[in-house]
């Protein structure tokens, strides 16, 4: 059998396509999402290899038109959670033993499946299922999801070759184990490259997984499936089931085997997870690693030095795009009284000249929200911001959900910055505004770091250099993803690596070095050569 020490090809951010009129990239596009809406799929859970059926279908519909069925997925009960499980542990020893750059192979080939044949299909599936316009799609699906892979098997081999000084006499090594059991990925709806990176981070690190996309997002999930099985992931390594949450949970957690879960999604359920886990910590072989990255409550800091056109473009862009449905997206902003005038003009023009509709029409630059449940939760804080007296609306504010669920881009102005827009995560087309007066900057810093439990990410906005400074070390725990002069959104894989602390998450950086460490478990091995044959120390010899 060939041995080495193998190289990774050096990895680079795959480039981001313009599907302009006209363009080779635009017409397969519109032939994929043609074709993709002219077929009702029948969508399968993937057990140990096996496409299974669980007895209920559930329609799939896009947000942006939710009176049209793209497909059914089969929804399974705890026998499959069950049997997703076993299928995971059966898979382990063989995954875990096999050489390491067989493993970096398949997901490797899996980025340039992606990149290729696969591109348009993944972003039509993602456009209709998640309602993202071409470039949000272009940007998640295609593009970060290609990243992850490409970067993190880097990562792997810089991992593996990070090993102990030795001796002399004396050869000192570390392996990098797979965790022992099995991990659990749950996913969110918004990010296609999300879902599938928390299942594969863990698998190309040799462990076997279990993986719950959100019920959102299993038209992107189901693509991403079939293209790994074509890359040749093994049967059993990753077992995609679409199981209730609180179901999925009950078997997960009290499973002795369980070693780990890897989560983006709600504040809320990632406390409970944490909760229950602590619950049954007597329970399992190891203390599972927990890893988590929830909500966001972003803000955009602005100076009285900084360019008024900078500012309304990144808060049209770092509020609106994906309508707001980024756990980083630009929620709060701290705009100083002498830049408001030119920045509300300026952002108001650019929100009403935004063009809302469905993602077939390739020039609609905001969609639909998720579902029914995200429009009435969205709706319900502007209805509750407009009843406050201390607010205004100053653009959008409307919405309509006969042919899908559309909210209108929405700026909120107000006089309190400790109202409730201000402080919760809303998850939807809403930026609230607080004008504080030019001369008051230090005091509103501080105003900025104590008014959400979240920390993810924050952007400060200023020419002056000093003023950046100052807010780059009052601000120092505020966000885990911090931008200078941009939008506090559009994190790189291998660029910016992603994570916030708080109540955002336990800020283990996807995209980076440091989470793929999380998957594994160190053993060091030390061989001494020639090994000692008398206790007696050079110390007891007698003077």
């Amino acid at each position: 059998m060939p041995k080495g020490f193998f190289k990774v090809p050096v990895p680079r951010n795959e480039p981001v396509l313009s599907y302009t009129p006209g363009s080779p990239e635009r017409e397969k596009l519109k032939q994929a999402i043609k074709e993709a809406r002219s077929t009702v799929a029948e969508i399968p859970m993937f057990i140990g290899g096996k496409e299974v059926k669980g007895q209920r279908k559930i329609a799939i519909r896009p947000p942006h038109d939710h009176q049209h069925t793209l497909g059914y997925f089969f929804e399974g009960d705890v026998e499959h959670v069950a049997e997703a499980i076993k299928a995971a542990l059966n898979a382990r020893a063989e995954w875990a033993s096999l050489s390491w750059e067989q493993r970096a192979s398949v997901f490797l080939k899996a980025a340039e499946l992606l990149a290729g044949p696969w591109r348009y299909k993944i972003n039509a599936a993602t456009m209709l299922g998640q309602s993202k316009n071409v470039y949000q799609a272009e940007i998640d699906s295609a593009c970060e999801l290609i990243d992850f892979l490409r970067f993190n098997t880097y990562y792997m081999a810089e991992i593996y070759s990070d090993q102990p000084e030795s001796a002399s006499g004396v050869w000192n090594r570390t392996e990098y184990r797979p965790l022992e059991g099995f991990t659990f990925a749950l996913t969110p709806f918004n990010f296609t490259a999300i879902a599938g990176n928390l299942p594969t981070s863990m698998a190309m690190m040799g462990n076997t997984v279990v993986w719950k996309p959100a019920y959102t997002q299993i038209y992107a999930a189901h693509v991403i499936m079939q293209v790994l099985r074509e890359a040749g992931l093994p049967d059993g390594v990753i077992n995609l089931i679409y199981v209730d949450g609180p179901l999925t949970g009950d078997v997960i957690f009290n499973h002795a085997d369980f070693a780990g879960i890897h989560f983006t999604g709600s504040t809320a359920v990632f406390r409970s997870i944490w909760k229950t886990i602590g619950n049954n910590i007597a329970q399992y072989r190891s203390y599972p690693r927990i890893v988590g990255e929830t909500g966001g409550k972003d803000f955009v800091m602005v100076h009285r030095s900084a360019d008024a056109r900078e500012v309304a473009t990144a808060l049209a862009r770092g509020a609106f795009e994906y309508q707001g449905q980024k756990c980083s997206a630009a929620s709060r902003a701290y705009i100083p009284s002498n830049l408001w005038e030119e920045v509300q003009e300026r952002l108001v023009s650019d929100i009403k000249s935004f063009r809302m509709g469905g993602v077939e029409d390739l020039g609609n630059f905001i969609n639909a929200v998720i579902d029914e449940r995200a429009f009435n939760k969205i709706t319900g804080y502007i209805e509750q911001a407009r009843k406050n007296p201390k607010n205004k609306i100053i653009v959008g504010g409307g919405s309509d959900k006969s042919k899908g669920y559309f909210v209108e881009p929405t700026v909120i102005l107000t006089e309190d910055p400790s109202s409730v827009t201000m402080c919760e995560e809303i998850f939807g087309p809403v930026l609230t505004v607080y004008v504080y007066p030019e001369d008051q900057y230090e005091e509103t810093l501080a105003l900025v770091d104590r008014t959400s439990p979240y920390a993810l990410t924050g952007s400060i906005m200023a020419r002056d250099r000093y003023a950046i400074d100052l807010a780059t070390r009052r601000l120092v725990n505020a966000a885990g993803n911090f931008y200078i002069n941009d939008k506090p959104t559009g994190a790189i894989v291998g660029q910016q690596p992603f994570g916030g602390a708080r109540a955002s998450g336990t800020n283990d950086k996807a995209g980076a070095r440091m989470n793929l460490l999380r998957w594994v478990s160190a053993r060091v091995i030390k061989e001494t050569f020639v090994p000692p044959t008398d206790y007696r120390y050079p110390f007891l010899e007698e003077a």
